[in-house]
């Protein structure tokens, strides 16, 4: 198992130190779970773009992390991470990265550099 597989799946089990368990669990946007999170999902894009099957855990994980996070996080409780601009960024990322996975390409013209967050 290399390590983007590695990472995805602790990840989207929502093991001890993931996003999803910080999020959930705690009530914490944990940013460096999140860069964790961002780039193995952005790897696994560029891998799989021109893959004609996906693997069902992984597309499983891509819907949770697109449906649930937003979900989870707009009660207006929720403690979001600051600035606000850098929280509206991660939220419209997770959804350009699933509509990646799902399509096979993304949204933005070619040679678009994908920026950490």
């Amino acid at each position: 198992m290399d390590e983007i597989t590695k990472v995805l799946k602790r990840e989207f089990d929502a093991e001890e130190g993931s996003f999803l368990l910080r999020l959930r669990g705690d009530l914490e946007w944990d940013r460096a779970a999140f860069t964790r999170l961002e780039q193995a999902m952005r790897a696994a894009c560029e891998r799989s773009q021109f893959d004609e099957k996906l693997d069902r855990w992984v597309a499983e994980g891509f819907y949770e992390v697109v449906t649930w996070v937003p979900s989870w996080t707009s009660h207006p409780n929720f403690p979001k991470p600051t600035p606000g601009a850098y929280f509206e960024d991660c939220i419209e990322r997770i959804g350009d990265l699933a509509n990646w996975y799902f399509r096979g390409w993304h949204d933005y013209s070619e040679g678009h550099v994908w920026t950490d967050l």
